[in-house]
């Protein structure tokens, strides 16, 4: 499979060049990711080489956590004649949500960790002495009682 191909590459070859499927690669161009190819004279996808590094871009981008919107939005961004710097600021915000998720998955970690070491049996009827379950019992209304 030769990158240079006069004609553009086939929808296959990106594929298998970018380490997609077929189906992921049309999503991407459904979703504006990519340009909408040329097409040969049989009516095949032609995509243009630098397809391929594009799709790199793009997968690394989602490898640092950007939303395939965001990396529509950096990408947008990055082809206009004047492009602003989004980037650096983007990935500032990526990193104050990953710091946030982080705290929460420790504290969801640390309470797992009490669970564990308190030996609780049972999410609503534990038996464990000093269960560090937030909600330990779980109130039922009465259906007979006034609503209020």
């Amino acid at each position: 499979m030769a990158i240079d191909a006069p004609d553009g590459l086939r929808t296959g070859e990106v594929a298998e060049l970018a380490g997609l499927n077929i189906q992921t690669l049309r999503y991407y161009e459904r979703r504006g990711l990519l340009a909408e190819p040329g097409r040969s004279l049989g009516g095949h996808r032609l995509y243009p080489p630098d397809t391929v590094a594009l799709l790199h871009v793009i997968k690394a981008a989602q490898r640092l956590g950007f939303t395939l919107d965001e990396v529509a939005e950096l990408l947008d961004t990055g082809r206009r004649p004047h492009p602003t710097p989004d980037l650096r600021q983007r990935a500032l915000d990526k990193i104050a949500e990953i710091d946030r998720r982080m705290a929460d998955l420790a504290a969801i970690r640390s309470t797992l960790t009490e669970i564990v070491d308190a030996r609780c049996d049972s999410l609503t009827n534990c038996t464990c002495p000093d269960c560090p379950i937030p909600f330990p019992t779980i109130a039922v209304r009465d259906p007979s009682a006034p609503a209020g």
